[in-house]
């Protein structure tokens, strides 16, 4: 087997502040998205099925990797009765 040249750090070197912060972001709010959908007992279908999407958009929802418009947050905090995120002032 073959061993990879290029560490975990040199790729990380790679990434801008605002990159990582933009993935940390976007994981919390996937993070929330789930912890609120097992509060309510929600599985992703329901749960698409609650709020008019496919399961595969759920999906890429949870993935972390989502880039989510003000318009759907603010809809998904609607639906669960509680904020994704909070901005600090």
């Amino acid at each position: 087997m073959r061993k990879a040249k290029t560490s975990l750090r040199e790729l990380l070197s790679d990434i801008t502040p605002e990159e990582r912060a933009e993935a940390r972001l976007s994981f919390q709010i996937s993070n929330r998205l789930d912890y609120l959908m097992q509060e309510k007992g929600l599985s992703k279908k329901q749960f698409a099925e609650a709020i008019g999407k496919r399961p595969s958009e759920i999906t890429r929802w949870l993935s972390g990797e989502h880039n989510f418009t003000i318009s759907t947050l603010s809809m998904l905090s609607t639906f669960f009765g509680q904020p994704i995120i909070m901005v600090n002032v």
